[in-house]
């Protein structure tokens, strides 16, 4: 056996035999006469083997004191409370029960579980750090948005840790206002965050405990705590939680996904499998935030070889090793250069092409480089978009900007002749499909409006 299993349970059977003699000093008022201390002493040599049967038998010693929870003391209080039973029947069975007072068959099992259900909780307690020092009371002072089942969570775990310290938490339910979780107080709703903290106030960081809000409500509370002037952090989503592939208390930096104001869009995965899934597929700008992405989530769908054409060396180098060992081809090329592209396409023959390369960052696109933009935008998309007609792609997908819709700049202005092109071209394409998606900022793509 386990030294710290023999060592509790070697615990409980002291505990049972100590309480069931307590239990006659009680019923006596401290006196125990002496007919019935020796029937106290004679019984408790057949009651603790009885108790310690029962507790091997319910698997009382399967769960480690460290983490005692309210499953080890629902499975305490039916040990006990069998005992108990099973005491009182074994005493009337073999003509014992008259050395035993009836209040004993009673106080004895109470006793039993206030010890060791009260040591277990103790234990914990100080291993927590509740006792004696231990890291509770230390660490950067936090205050946590959401006062759920994550919320609890995360108190029950940062308190073993010295990084953090919670000392308060908001919620908007109504119900919860004025009231505690363990020894954290609910200071607020999440709106009353602004309102509580100033720059002279201790406390610098948030933590979202909501893993299961929607993203516009994480995203509002990230706000709020944000213009508190707090660090925002936030916990795994309820996925990774239920999935154990993190635990709770592994906070993080709030990141792009999670200031979507929307939910994510679900992708056709089995239309997805269909266009892409043993094809040969070709990236334009595989390089750039965007192609690259797009390269990554094209390669789930296990294409028969990835194509990236690229201008930049760097960047086709940087995706070039990000793929290493699964089936690429890598392409130098400028998409206004004919000949470039007829050697590529030609020799690839790609069944579908995602055209992202473009020149994007709309300041530098005015003034003096706007013929720049639009060399590139619309006659580098109409050399791209022939070359895939001529050389048989079934699918051509551009990506273009919702600054097409009328547009106010040349950047715009040039996406939307792009657009324009590919619609032409779709006329006299019977064998290629044009698809134009618009895209508003993408989080997280060079230049964006929120790294911004």
């Amino acid at each position: 056996m386990n030294p710290r299993v023999l060592a509790a349970f070697l615990h409980d059977l002291l505990a049972t035999g100590l309480t069931w003699l307590a239990a006659y000093w009680i019923r006596f008022n401290l006196d125990v006469p002496t007919e019935f201390a020796v029937a106290a002493w004679r019984t408790l040599f057949w009651v603790v083997p009885l108790y310690a049967f029962i507790y091997l038998v319910l698997g009382l010693y399967r769960g480690i004191w460290r983490y005692a929870s309210m499953d080890d003391l629902r499975r305490l209080l039916i040990a006990v409370g069998i005992g108990a039973v099973v005491t009182a029947v074994a005493a009337l069975t073999l003509n014992t029960a008259g050395g035993i007072p009836r209040s004993v068959f009673i106080l004895h099992p109470v006793l039993l579980l206030l010890v060791m259900g009260g040591d277990r909780y103790l234990y914990r307690a100080w291993k927590d750090g509740y006792l004696f020092g231990g890291s509770s009371g230390k660490g950067l002072p936090v205050v946590v948005l959401g006062a759920g089942n994550a919320a609890a969570g995360l108190i029950g775990e940062l308190a073993r840790s010295s990084q953090w310290r919670i000392v308060g938490l908001f919620d908007d339910d109504a119900a919860k206002q004025g009231r505690r979780i363990g020894d954290v107080p609910i200071l607020g709703t999440i709106g009353d965050v602004a309102r509580r903290f100033t720059g002279a106030s201790e406390i610098r960081h948030a933590i979202i405990a909501m893993p299961s809000a929607t993203a516009a409500q994480r995203r509002r509370a990230a706000e709020l705590a944000t213009r508190a002037g707090l660090t925002v952090f936030t916990v795994p989503t309820s996925a990774d939680i239920l999935g154990g592939r993190v635990s709770i208390s592994q906070v993080r930096k709030v990141e792009l996904e999670d200031l979507l104001g929307r939910e994510p869009v679900q992708l056709d995965s089995e239309g997805l499998h269909r266009l892409l899934t043993d094809k040969v597929v070709l990236v334009t700008g595989a390089g750039g935030s965007i192609g690259s992405e797009l390269a990554r989530q094209i390669a789930r769908y296990e294409p028969r070889l990835l194509v990236f054409y690229e201008q930049s060396e760097f960047a086709l180098y940087a995706v070039e090793q990000e793929f290493a060992g699964k089936p690429v081809a890598c392409v130098v090329g400028d998409i206004k250069d004919k000949a470039q592209l007829d050697a590529a396409f030609g020799q690839y023959r790609p069944d579908v092409v995602f055209h992202a390369a473009a020149y994007k960052h709309v300041p530098l696109m005015e003034n003096e480089n706007a013929w720049a933009a639009v060399r590139n935008n619309v006659l580098g998309t109409c050399r791209v978009a022939r070359a895939a007609i001529e050389y048989g792609a079934r699918e051509f997908v551009l990506i273009s900007t919702d600054k097409a819709v009328n547009p106010t700049n040349v950047m715009g202005a040039s996406k939307r002749l792009a657009e324009m092109v590919c619609q032409t071209l779709q006329a006299d394409a019977a064998a290629t499909r044009f698809v134009v998606v618009r895209f508003g900022n993408v989080l997280g793509s060079s230049g964006s409006v929120i790294p911004k």
